[in-house]
C-alpha cells in the first residue's frame, strides 16, 4: 500500500514538475511540439496534451474549431488556462465560410454543400426541440446563415425567402442524402465575394463529458455555434460551457451569435433529457442531481463569469440549473438577447438560473433583452448587486424561490419587473418600472443555509417580503392593474411602487422608500411620496454610459425612516428559517452604494446612489471599476 501512495505521489509530482506553455498559431502543425517557435495548428491538438498546470496561448487568426477540452486542472493553483497572446485577436467559430453561391432572383442565392462538410452533425437537419419550447407553429433548426459576421432569419418556407430583402433578410434549407441546400436572400450583396458562412458546430468550447474542472478561458472571440435547447430538465449545451464541473473561470471573451445559448453553466444530459415540461420533473431532475451526480459545494459550480460580452443569443445569454450555484457573475456586459423571436419557451433571458444557491451577480449591464435576469426555483443566499438594466421587456423575474436573497443597488429602467417568490429582501435599488406580482400553487424545494442539502418543498403562500430606501418612479398615474385572464389559476397584480403587494399573503416589512411621480407605496407604509417626476436619462458617451437624474430635495432631506440594512434588520426567511447573509455566508451590511462609496451609516441614501444634494444629477454607471 506504501508502494502503491508513493507511485501516485510521484505521477502527481511529475505533472506539476511537467507544467509548461503550448502555442497554437496559424503557421503551425499538429505535428509539431507546440512550442513557441514550432506551434500548433489547432487549438484541440494542444488541449488533448495539456495536463494540470499548463498554458494553451494561441496566438493571432481566425481557428475554426469545436474545442472539447479532454481533462480539466486539479484546483485553482493547478488549472489548464486556454488565453489568447495578449495584444492578438484570436477568434474561434463555429461555422465555415462558404462560396459556390448562384443566383436565383430577387437577391436570393443558392449553394449545395456537400454533407461531409458537417461530418457526424449536420446543424440544418438539427430541429430545435425540448422541455418547455414553443415553435409556434412551425420548425426551427439550429443551423444558421451569416453574411458579413451578422445572422439571417430562418425562414419557415422557402418561398418566404424570395422578396425578403429588408429588415429580415433570411435563408431556407432542404437536407438531402448527400447534399444540402441552402437559398438565403443577400439583396445587393454577392456572397461569393462577402463573407458568408454558414453553422457547422454544436459548440465552440464545451467539454463533452462532465467534471473537467477548473479551467480558465480568456481574451478570445467566439461566435456561430448551433447547440441544442438548453432547458433545466436536459443537458445545457451553450456556444461555450462547463458541462457540469466545478471551478471554470472565463473572463474577457466576446461571445456572441449561437442559436440557443451563448455560455452555459448548466446541467448534465441523462436519459431523462426532455421527457416532461414539468415541475414534478424538474423536482426529479434536482433529486438525481444530488443523489447520482453530486450535485454539492464540493463538486459543482464556484465558477467566475466577469468582464465578458454576450450578445446575438437567441435563448439566453448565460443559463445554468444547479451547475451555476455558488458561482461569481460580475461585470458582463449582456445584450440582444432574444431578438430573432421565432420561437419562444420558458428559459429566455439574458441570465437564466435555476438554483442560483449562495451566488454573486454584481455590475453587470444587459439591455436589449426579453427579460434581463431570471432566477427561478432555490434562489437562496445570492446576492444581486449593482447591475444596469434598461430597454428589456423585464428587468427582474424572481420566481419561485423561498429566500433567503438580496436585491440592493440596482438600476432597474425598463418597462416591467415581477416577483413571484417569498424570503426576499430588496434594497437601496431604483425601480423605474411596473412591479408586478401573484401567487402561485407550485411547491418548490428549500435547503440548508449555503448547501444544497434539502429541508423540504413549501407552496408560495408566505409573503414575507422586505423594501427597504427603494427609490420607484411612477408614469404619473395611479396605475394599479388586475389581469385575471392569464392562463393560470390565479390573477395578476401590476403596479408603479408597491401598491400590488397588498393581494400578497402578508405585506412586506419597510421602510426609507422614496415614490415619485405617482408611484404608490402599500398600506400602512411610512413613505415619502413626491408628485412629481425624477427625470431619468441614460447618454451613451465615448468614454461610458451615463445616468442623468433629476433628485428632489425631499429625497435628500427627509432620512427619518432610512435605516442602515443589515443582518440584524432583515431577520430570517421565514420557510427555510434562514438568517439574512452575503452571498458567502457572511454577515450582510449595506454600507457601500452602486460605486462602492461609502454610505451615511445613520441616515443612508434611498436608492442605489449615496446622495448628499439635491438637483440634475450626473452618475457614470458603465463600466464599474470593480
Amino acid at each position: 500500500m506504501k508502494k502503491l501512495y508513493f507511485l501516485f505521489y510521484l505521477c502527481i509530482v511529475s505533472v506539476f514538475v511537467s507544467a509548461k506553455e503550448y502555442h497554437v498559431a496559424k503557421n503551425g502543425n499538429d505535428n509539431n511540439p507546440g512550442s513557441g517557435d514550432a506551434p500548433f495548428l489547432t487549438i484541440q491538438a494542444a488541449a488533448n496534451v495539456a495536463v494540470p498546470g499548463d498554458v494553451v496561448t494561441v496566438h493571432e487568426g481566425v481557428y475554426r474549431e469545436e474545442i472539447a477540452p479532454p481533462r480539466g486542472g486539479l484546483s485553482d493553483e493547478k488549472r489548464i488556462v486556454y488565453q489568447a497572446h495578449p495584444g492578438d485577436e484570436v477568434v474561434i467559430k463555429g461555422s465555415e465560410q462558404i462560396s459556390g453561391w448562384e443566383f436565383e432572383k430577387d437577391g436570393v442565392w443558392v449553394v449545395r454543400i456537400p454533407n461531409s462538410l458537417f461530418g457526424d452533425f449536420n446543424p440544418f437537419a438539427d430541429e430545435v426541440t425540448g422541455d418547455w419550447f414553443d415553435p409556434k407553429g412551425r420548425k426551427h433548426h439550429t443551423g444558421c446563415v451569416y453574411s458579413e459576421g451578422h445572422w439571417l432569419f430562418e425562414a419557415a418556407s422557402k418561398k418566404n425567402v424570395f422578396g425578403n430583402s429588408g429588415s429580415k433578410p433570411s435563408w431556407f434549407a432542404e437536407v438531402g442524402e448527400d447534399e444540402t441546400k441552402v437559398w438565403a436572400c443577400f439583396g445587393e450583396k454577392d456572397p461569393n465575394k462577402t463573407l458568408t458562412e454558414v453553422n457547422v458546430r454544436q459548440t465552440v468550447f464545451y467539454p463533452r463529458k462532465p467534471f473537467v474542472n477548473y479551467i480558465t478561458v480568456r481574451g478570445f472571440k467566439m461566435c456561430h455555434a448551433a447547440p441544442k435547447w438548453a432547458p433545466p430538465t436536459a443537458e445545457q449545451m451553450g456556444l461555450i460551457g462547463t458541462h457540469w464541473s466545478r471551478g471554470w473561470i472565463i473572463e474577457n471573451n466576446d461571445i456572441s451569435y449561437s442559436v440557443n445559448v451563448g455560455l452555459s453553466l448548466g446541467k448534465y444530459g441523462d436519459q431523462y433529457d426532455n421527457m416532461a415540461p414539468t415541475a414534478e420533473a424538474y423536482l426529479n431532475t434536482i433529486e438525481r442531481a444530488r443523489n447520482q451526480m453530486g450535485w454539492n459545494k464540493s463538486n459543482i459550480g464556484s465558477h467566475i463569469i466577469r468582464n465578458n460580452e454576450i450578445s446575438y443569443c437567441e435563448q439566453a445569454g448565460i443559463v445554468g440549473s444547479m451547475g451555476a450555484s455558488f458561482s461569481t457573475i460580475i461585470g458582463n456586459h449582456i445584450h440582444h438577447i432574444h431578438t430573432q423571436r421565432r420561437f419562444g419557451g420558458a428559459e429566455m433571458a439574458g441570465i437564466k438560473f435555476h438554483a442560483p444557491i449562495d451566488m454573486l451577480i454584481k455590475g453587470n449591464r444587459i439591455h436589449n433583452t426579453c427579460l434581463a435576469i431570471w432566477l427561478d426555483w432555490m434562489t437562496q443566499g445570492t446576492r444581486t448587486t449593482s447591475n444596469l438594466l434598461y430597454k428589456n421587456d423585464m428587468d427582474l423575474y424572481l420566481e419561485v424561490n423561498h429566500g433567503p436573497f438580496l436585491v440592493d443597488n440596482n438600476i432597474c429602467l425598463s418597462e416591467t419587473s415581477r416577483h413571484l417568490s417569498q424570503g426576499g429582501a430588496y434594497v437601496h435599488n431604483l425601480f423605474a418600472c411596473k412591479w408586478g406580482n401573484w401567487e402561485d400553487p407550485r411547491s418548490t424545494p428549500y435547503f440548508k443555509p449555503h448547501s444544497t442539502e434539502k429541508i423540504g418543498d413549501h407552496k408560495l403562500n408566505i409573503g414575507d417580503d422586505r423594501f427597504f430606501n427603494n427609490v420607484f418612479v411612477g408614469n404619473g398615474k395611479k396605475a394599479l392593474t388586475i389581469i385575471e385572464e392569464n392562463g393560470l389559476a390565479f390573477p395578476f397584480y401590476w403596479s408603479y411602487g408597491l401598491k400590488c403587494y397588498e393581494f400578497r399573503p402578508q405585506l412586506p416589512e419597510t421602510g426609507g422608500n422614496i415614490y415619485y411621480n405617482a408611484a404608490e407605496p402599500c398600506s400602512g407604509e411610512t413613505a415619502v411620496e413626491i408628485r412629481k417626476e425624477s427625470k431619468i436619462e441614460l447618454a451613451e458617451k465615448a468614454d461610458g454610459l451615463y445616468l442623468y437624474l433629476t433628485v428632489d430635495a425631499k429625497q435628500v432631506d427627509d432620512r427619518e425612516n432610512n435605516k442602515l440594512v443589515t443582518s440584524k434588520l432583515l431577520g430570517k426567511a421565514t420557510v427555510p428559517d434562514a438568517p439574512f447573509e452575503d452571498y458567502d455566508g457572511s454577515e450582510l451590511i449595506i454600507d457601500t452604494d452602486y460605486f462602492g462609496k461609502k454610505r451615511d451609516l445613520n441616515k443612508p441614501s434611498s436608492g442605489p446612489f449615496e446622495i448628499a444634494e439635491p438637483g440634475r444629477l450626473k452618475f457614470k454607471v458603465w463600466p464599474l471599476d470593480l
